[in-house]
C-alpha cells in the first residue's frame, strides 16, 4: 500500500467525543465550507454519503457521514471472468456478473444457514475453551479476514436482529496481503478486543492503533484492514505474585476477540442514579483524523490499457449475509481526503474506566461494569452489553467478594485479556481463553477461590480487609440472546477444554456441621417436651 498522504498515529491524531459531529481534513481547504455536496467540491473531490441509521431516524440518533474523497466507491471495479467458489461450502449463493464474486477462503462467519454442515448447534453445558494459537509465519500466511473464526452466534442478519462472536489470530497484515485486501461489514458492527499485539486499523477515515487494553468499535459499512504493530505476551507465564504479567514484544502476530451485532449500534449506558458522570466517560473515546493514500499518478485520467495493466490492484472482502464477496478494483478505497458527521470508526482506553463498587456489603451485579450496550426492542433489557472486570478496590463488609454463583437470563461470553479472572483462581482460564455460559446455564467462582475467600487455605487475607484486586483484565460479551455454537467451537481438538467442569469439584461441603446442628437442635427441642 502506497505511503499515507498523512499519519495519524501520534496519539495527539485523535478527535475525542462520544458520538459527537466532527469534522477533519487531511488538506486545508477540502472540507466544503456549508454544503454538503456542491455542484463543485474543494480538488474536485468526490462527495460520498454513508448512512448508518435510516434517513428518517430521530436527529438526536440519526448517524451519517459526508466523505470528500479522490475516486467514489463505485468506480474502478476490475472485470474478472471466473466465478470464485468457498472452498468446503455448499454451492448456496449465485453470484451475478462481476464486480462481486465469492471469497477464496475457508467459511470464517459460521454459515448460519441450516441445511449445510457448518449449521448452529445448541448446548446448555458450561464451556470453555484455550487461548486459539497463532498460526507460524512459515507455515501459512493469515490476515484477520483469515484468522478470525466464529464461535457463537445468535439471530437472523437478514431481519437485522442478534449477535455473533468471533475469536481472530493471525500472522499477516492486510495491507501487505496479495492485492492490498480490505473488508467492511455489511451485516453489522464490530467491537474488536486485542488480547495480543497491538492493531493497526486502517479506515475510510483515518487510522487507529489500538493496543492490548484498548477496544475498537468499526460501525457497519466502513471500509477497513487490520494490521499487527507488535505482540504483547500475556499467557500467564511470566505472572508476578500481585497477579500482573511482565511483557515483552513480538513482530508473528495477533490474537484477540470480536463482537459483532446484526442491529443497532453500540452506545453508552444510561447513568441513572449514578449521575452524570462515572464509568466510561464521554470524552475518553478517540476517534480518528483524516487520512489518504494517494495512489494515482498525475495522469490518472488517462485510461489506457497499458496503464490500468500496470495499476495496482485492490481487493475489498464484504461480510454480507454470513458470506464473504470481494471484488477488485484499481484504487485504494483509502482516499478518503476530508469528512464531516458523527458516524465513524473510534476506540476507547479500558484503563480510562471509572469504576464503580459497593463500598458497604455485597457484590452489586457485573451491569455496574458496563462499558457499551446496544439496545434490543425491550425497554431495560440490552441486545448485549460489553462489560469489563477491572483492576479495583474491593471493601465490602461480611462479604463474598468474588462475582457470586449465578444463573442468569441472559448469555454470558467471557474472555481474558490479561492477568487472572478473581472468580477463576485455578488454571485453565488465562489471557486469550473464553467461556461461555449460557442462558440458565449455572456457573460462578471456582473450588480455589472459594477457598480462598471463606479462608480455609493458608494466604487468605482477613475478610473484612480492603483489597485492591491488580491480578488482570476480563471482560463479558453478554447478550438477551441464546448463543448458538459452530461446529468449530465444539471439537474438541479447537482448544477446547474439555474439564471445564472439574473447577466446580471439590466445593466445601459443610453438610455434616448442618446435620450436627440440626442435630442438637431437634435434641433441645425433643428434651424440652419430655420425649427423650
Amino acid at each position: 500500500m502506497t505511503k499515507s498522504a498523512k499519519s495519524n498515529e501520534d496519539e495527539r491524531m485523535y478527535q475525542n467525543g462520544f458520538g459527537n459531529e466532527f469534522q477533519t481534513e487531511a488538506v486545508t481547504g477540502a472540507l466544503p465550507k456549508f454544503q454538503n455536496n456542491p455542484l463543485r467540491t474543494p480538488y474536485n473531490l468526490y462527495a460520498e454519503q454513508i448512512s448508518g441509521t435510516a434517513f428518517t431516524k430521530a436527529r438526536h440518533s440519526n448517524l451519517r457521514t459526508w466523505m470528500y474523497r479522490i475516486r467514489p466507491s463505485v468506480s474502478g471495479y476490475e472485470t474478472k471472468s471466473e466465478q470464485n467458489e468457498i472452498v468446503g461450502e455448499e454451492e448456496e449463493t449465485a453470484c451475478s456478473p462481476p464486480p462481486y464474486t465469492k471469497y477464496k477462503a475457508m467459511p470464517w462467519f459460521g454459515n448460519h444457514n441450516p441445511n449445510n454442515n457448518n449449521a448452529l448447534i445448541i448446548d446448555p453445558n458450561p464451556l470453555r475453551w484455550k487461548p486459539m494459537p497463532i498460526p507460524f509465519k512459515e507455515e501459512k500466511k493469515v490476515t484477520f479476514v483469515d484468522g478470525c473464526q466464529t464461535y457463537t452466534a445468535s439471530g437472523d442478519v437478514g431481519t437485522k436482529s442478534g449477535v455473533a462472536i468471533h475469536l481472530y489470530a493471525f500472522n499477516t497484515n492486510m495491507s501487505s496481503d496479495r492485492n492490498n485486501t480490505s473488508m467492511y461489514n455489511s451485516d453489522g458492527d464490530f467491537l474488536i478486543v486485542p488480547q495480543f499485539g497491538t492493531l493497526k486499523v486502517i479506515t475510510e477515515l483515518g487510522v487507529l492503533m489500538v493496543q492490548v487494553g484498548e477496544i475498537c468499535v468499526i460501525p457497519r459499512g466502513i471500509v477497513f484492514c487490520v494490521d499487527v504493530v507488535a505482540a504483547v505476551i500475556a499467557d500467564g507465564s511470566d505472572t508476578t505474585e500481585d497477579g500482573t504479567t511482565t511483557s515483552i514484544t513480538n513482530d508473528d502476530g495477533a490474537r484477540g476477540y470480536v463482537l459483532e451485532i446484526y442491529k443497532g449500534h453500540f452506545t453508552l449506558p444510561e447513568l441513572g442514579p449514578i449521575g452524570s458522570n462515572g464509568l466510561a466517560n464521554a470524552r475518553d473515546f478517540q476517534y480518528p483524523v483524516a487520512s489518504f493514500d494517494d495512489d494515482d499518478d498525475d495522469d490518472h485520467n488517462e485510461t489506457t490499457a497499458q496503464n490500468n495493466k500496470n495499476k495496482q490492484r485492490y481487493r475489498v472482502v464484504n461480510k454480507f449475509c454470513n458470506k464473504l464477496f470481494e471484488r477488485v478494483q484499481n484504487h485504494t478505497p483509502f482516499n478518503v481526503v476530508a469528512w464531516h458527521g458523527n458516524y465513524s470508526p473510534f476506540k476507547y482506553d479500558l484503563s480510562k474506566f471509572c469504576t464503580i463498587n459497593s463500598v458497604s456489603f455485597d457484590h452489586p451485579d457485573p451491569s455496574i461494569y458496563t462499558v457499551l450496550t446496544a439496545k434490543s426492542d425491550e425497554d431495560g433489557t440490552p441486545l448485549t452489553d460489553f462489560v469489563i472486570f477491572p483492576p479495583r478496590w474491593m471493601v465490602m463488609e461480611h462479604t463474598f467478594r468474588p462475582p457470586y454463583f449465578h444463573r442468569n437470563v441472559m448469555s454470558e461470553f467471557m474472555g481474558m485479556i490479561y492477568g487472572r479472572y478473581d472468580a477463576k483462581s485455578g488454571s485453565g482460564f488465562g489471557p486469550g481463553s473464553a467461556s461461555l455460559h449460557n442462558v440458565m446455564t449455572p456457573h460462578g467462582p471456582d473450588r480455589e477461590t472459594v477457598l480462598k475467600e471463606d479462608g480455609r487455605v493458608e494466604g487468605s487475607v482477613t475478610k473484612d480487609q480492603p483489597v485492591k484486586f491488580t491480578g488482570g483484565l476480563a471482560f463479558m460479551f453478554e447478550t438477551s440472546h441464546v448463543l448458538k455454537l459452530t461446529q468449530a467451537a465444539l471439537r474438541a481438538g479447537n482448544n477446547r477444554d474439555m474439564e471445564y467442569h472439574k473447577c466446580w469439584e471439590g466445593i466445601p461441603l459443610d453438610l455434616v456441621v448442618l446435620r450436627k446442628k440440626n442435630h442438637e437442635s431437634t435434641d433441645f427441642i425433643m428434651g424440652n417436651i419430655g420425649l427423650n
